[in-house]
């Protein structure tokens, strides 16, 4: 008896004194679910496919389909219905309800540092949300700075200069955060926010690296799709069939004069690739070689920050998460320092975006792109590596998880509970993904669901009624029918008027939740 009650003291002891993990959670800006290699791709990600290859790939892992309600639902653990008012119908902009707390916040009990590296795109300022640390990137371009903010504080902006690319910078600023922490708060955890610009528009990358790709991308955006979706199927990422390339469908929002800005080389729709002009097709070659280069040169920032991580000897009990705000973009415009027909595209004086072409090969196999809220707008990767707690080397994990599970996951892994401060708040619908963490189980939920910019869309179990803007309802069987190839609406119309009022509710639910008034009935 005496042995059994030291044996449990030993145990409770270890378990009592055992160390909450660091976390690292990195997200890429409008990259495309089949742009990493570890995902099908071409593009060389040889950081980013080891944390895969010793841990734990998502294949159906969701976003919002646009960047600042992605990263709202993040960085609270609500949809963004619930926490932004400017993403509701007819609803003006606000600030978040008082109730509704970053991740900091809800980490710092627990003694966890907070700090943050890149993109903000969230209401107020990152060190007035609970950061201890910040720099806060604001802008249209990489080789200068109009807007960036250190620790919440306005800095001058930069020149532009070959010598400085944004990608870095951030990287930079990550590091020598981590190098901080561990000179001065070594005994505690942290929490870091790695948030990168790339690989949004405008497309901007180093010569050096651009040069890389120039020629890999002349075969043409619908060979390039066919050799992902078999490396896809290859790895196992992906069951059914390759969706069709959607070829009357451009960017969600036309911009006569930015064709006219850009030159005959741009073109609006994903036409096959043998009917543009030469000229045309080395345009559109270039920008994918720049698309490309900007991921290339996130994976190498992304190394240098994890050889920090291993100089501070905490790699093995750092978890690390990473993913993308949302689908690739089919969007073409011109904003910020216009663009030069002259300048080298990629090059400070270009302004390129990816546009409708390239966003269909990224997103592969699914169909639309960002904004649309089916699987190409709203499924992107979630790469998951903790040495010390995930087991499992290059598996894959087929549960539907969603941005707003990224809170309580860790939560649960720092021991820290959602900030409450005795007021009425409302359940957090995310999921901890922890008990997969150890094994392919499926996370039960009673729904996921989407709306953006008129683009709406409910996910109960493998069922998903989605809908374009202005468009009929669609139903798929996702068990089936990944990628949206075969709409089952007529077949099953008992089936749509369910999930559709299931929809009407929760957009009521949420509307009452984000402003105390007002539901929509259903038309």
């Amino acid at each position: 008896m005496r042995i059994l009650i030291c044996l449990v003291a030993i145990l409770l002891t270890t378990w009592t004194q055992a160390k909450p993990p660091n976390v690292l959670l990195i997200m890429a800006d409008d990259m495309g679910y089949s742009d990493l290699g570890c995902y099908g791709g071409e593009i060389e990600t040889p950081h980013l496919d080891g944390l895969a290859k010793n841990g734990l790939r998502f294949t159906q892992f969701y976003n919002t389909a646009r960047c600042w309600p992605s990263r709202a639902a993040l960085l609270t653990g609500y949809y963004a219905q619930q926490v932004r008012r400017d993403t509701l119908p007819g609803i003006k902009r606000g600030n978040r309800p008082s109730w509704a707390h970053l991740l900091p916040v809800m980490l710092k009990p627990a003694g966890y540092r907070s700090y943050h590296s890149g993109k903000w795109h969230i209401d107020g300022l990152p060190l007035a949300a609970g950061f201890d640390r910040s720099y806060y990137i604001n802008n249209h371009g990489f080789f200068r700075l109009k807007f960036h903010y250190l620790d919440d504080k306005r800095q001058p902006a930069t020149p532009i200069s070959p010598k400085f690319y944004v990608t870095d910078a951030i990287a930079d600023h990550a590091v020598d955060t981590l190098k901080e922490h561990a000179k001065e708060h070594a005994g505690k955890p942290f929490f870091h926010y790695l948030a990168f610009t790339a690989p949004h528009f405008p497309l901007h990358a180093l010569p050096k690296d651009i040069k890389r790709y120039r020629a890999r991308y002349l075969q043409g955006w619908d060979k390039i799709r066919e050799a992902r979706w078999q490396k896809q199927k290859k790895l196992g990422l992906v069951d059914g069939e390759l969706s069709k390339v959607e070829r009357e469908v451009g960017p969600h929002r036309h911009f006569p004069d930015a064709y006219k800005i850009l030159g005959p080389g741009e073109v609006r729709y994903p036409v096959p690739w043998d009917t543009l002009t030469k000229e045309q097709q080395a345009f559109q070659a270039d920008k994918m070689a720049v698309h490309a280069a900007m991921i290339d040169s996130m994976d190498r920032a992304i190394g240098r920050v994890l050889d920090q991580l291993r100089r501070m000897k905490v790699f093995e009990d750092t978890l690390i998460l990473f993913l993308s705000d949302n689908g690739a973009s089919a969007e073409v415009m011109v904003r910020g320092d216009g663009h030069d027909l002259k300048a080298p595209l990629g090059s400070a004086y270009t302004y390129l975006c990816l546009g409708a072409g390239w966003s269909t090969t990224c997103n592969t196999p699914f169909r639309m792109h960002k904004t649309w809220v089916h699987e190409g707008g709203a499924c992107t990767p979630l790469v998951a590596h903790w040495p010390k707690g995930i087991e499992g080397h290059g598996e894959l994990r087929r549960t539907p998880g969603h941005v707003i599970d990224v809170v309580p996951t860790i939560l649960e892994l720092a021991g820290a509970e959602a900030s409450k401060k005795g007021q009425l708040v409302p359940t957090a619908p995310g999921k901890s993904l922890v008990p997969v963490f150890a094994e392919n189980n499926t996370i039960e939920r009673e729904y996921l669901w989407w709306s953006h910019d008129g683009n709406r869309a409910v996910r109960v179990q493998d069922w998903k009624l989605v809908a374009a803007k202005d468009k009929p309802w669609e139903l798929f069987d996702l068990a089936k029918d990944r990628a949206e190839t075969r709409d089952l609406s007529m077949q099953f119309p008992l089936k749509v008027k369910k999930l559709e009022k299931l929809w009407l509710a929760k957009e009521n639910e949420f509307i009452k939740t984000a402003t105390g008034k007002g539901v929509r009935e259903k038309k």
